[in-house]
């Protein structure tokens, strides 16, 4: 998630005395979400390295959001579509919990069609990044999913064997990390890459003269943007070396020029570094300094997965579920989920339950899939014997796409038709 952005003021703060603040955040689809107050309101961000400016989206009449000191701009960033309009406030607060800055800056996109929350499965507002950054040493502990926002004056760095420090480049408020890549039949040879904590893919790479797309590859829906979704080739890559450590096989793709036609800054960028490669590692980012700290934790050794049903799931609305029920009587309880899930028991038994509905929002052509029948816009109900509506998106995704050679048979509802559909989980770069 790219855009540029002015020059930010004052900036975020750390009470008197205190020189650390430790956040816990949700992982979800390898993205990091945070609780932020804006001007009193708490709402969820996305933690996007890429960023430069806080955006802010999917706003609604339930947020009750003052907005300061607002005019128009243009944004552009990743995606097919055209730029997106949008207004800049200036003199708004934002809070991580004693963390504070006065007069923040921000972007506010009112086009309803951007939203990441349906794809997510829980509610985000909006993207941060640069500025929290650029005024402390963040701390990202990927396991624990905790953050802990260092002050940058009394930070000191601890001499310890399992840790890799690295030169940071900072340039346009966006910051780069230089690695080792290896190709078929190449030696290493580096590449420059952007550090997007934003992206929850592995690794993105620009075709040029040195690097080219491997010969075992497919199309693929790579993700959504502020300016749409975005697409390429799928693949992977014999080896990324980060420092003295090892990535073998590392996942890949190669983004299509439509989908960065509204980028110019790419000279002497070879692609981004995202989240399914950064969570492998504890990162310590120190902007102030230009270095970045790498050490592995418990994901680093995990194998890099892949859609291997070739689905793309979201929410969309929601959906009333019945269910017999033996054993109590005369209860009515909520049960809370991320999206307000809802359940009533009827005179001992039925519950009703009020539950996000969950659709087939792409469908990669030639996948198991699509050749066994399902289509954009099929209502799952069941994976496998379990009604999903007991399950988180993300949850519902693993189930989908366990393992190579899983037979997953999906219940589906299409024009008021329940369907069943049975197929095998394939890695289409084998």
């Amino acid at each position: 998630m790219l855009l540029s952005s002015l020059v930010t003021a004052q900036g975020f703060n750390l009470p008197k005395g205190q020189k650390i603040e430790k956040l816990k955040f949700q992982l979800i689809n390898n993205l990091i979400v945070v609780p932020i107050e804006v001007n009193g309101t708490e709402l969820s961000f996305l933690l996007d390295s890429g960023v430069s400016t806080p955006i802010l989206f999917n706003i609604s009449e339930k947020d009750s959001i003052q907005i300061n000191n607002v005019s128009e701009i243009t944004i552009k960033g990743f995606g097919g579509d055209v730029p997106i309009k949008a207004l800049v406030s200036n003199g708004n607060q934002f809070r991580l919990k004693n963390i504070t800055n006065e007069d923040q800056k921000l972007f506010v996109v009112m086009d309803k069609s951007i939203n990441f929350s349906t794809s997510m499965g829980i509610p985000v507002h909006g993207i941060i990044g640069y500025d929290l950054f650029r005024d402390f040493v963040v701390d990202i502990n990927y396991i624990r999913k905790t953050i802990k926002f260092r002050d940058s004056e009394s930070y000191v760095y601890s001499k310890n064997k399992n840790k890799q420090v690295l030169p940071l480049s900072i340039r346009s408020k966006k910051a780069y990390l230089n690695t080792g890549l290896y190709l078929k039949d190449r030696k290493e040879f580096s590449v420059r890459l952007l550090l997007d904590t934003g992206s929850s893919d592995a690794l993105w790479l620009f075709k040029n003269d040195s690097i080219d797309v491997p010969d075992k590859h497919y199309d693929d829906f790579l993700g959504k943007g502020l300016n749409g979704n975005i697409y390429g080739k799928r693949t992977k890559v014999d080896g990324l070396r980060i420092g003295r450590f090892m990535l073998n096989d590392a996942k890949a793709a190669f983004p299509d020029k439509e989908s960065m036609r509204e980028l110019k800054n790419l000279t002497g960028r070879n692609g981004s570094i995202g989240g399914c490669v950064l969570k492998r590692f504890n990162v310590v980012f120190d902007y102030q300094r230009n270095r970045i700290t790498f050490s592995k934790n418990s994901n680093f050794g995990k194998p890099f997965k892949y859609n291997l049903s070739g689905l793309d799931l979201q929410h969309e609305g929601i959906r009333y579920i019945a269910e017999s029920i033996a054993d109590d009587q005369g209860v009515v309880y909520n049960h809370k989920s991320d999206f307000g899930n809802v359940q009533l028991l009827f005179e001992g038994q039925t519950r009703l339950s009020v539950a996000p509905e969950i659709i087939v929002s792409a469908i990669r052509a030639g996948s198991p899939a699509h050749e066994a029948g399902l289509k954009e816009g099929d209502v799952i109900l069941a994976v496998n014997g379990k009604k999903i509506h007991r399950y988180k998106l993300q949850d519902i995704l693993e189930m989908i796409n366990e393992k190579e050679g899983k037979r997953v048979k999906l219940l589906i509802e299409r024009y008021n038709s329940d369907l069943l559909f049975s197929f095998v989980l394939k890695n289409m770069l084998k």
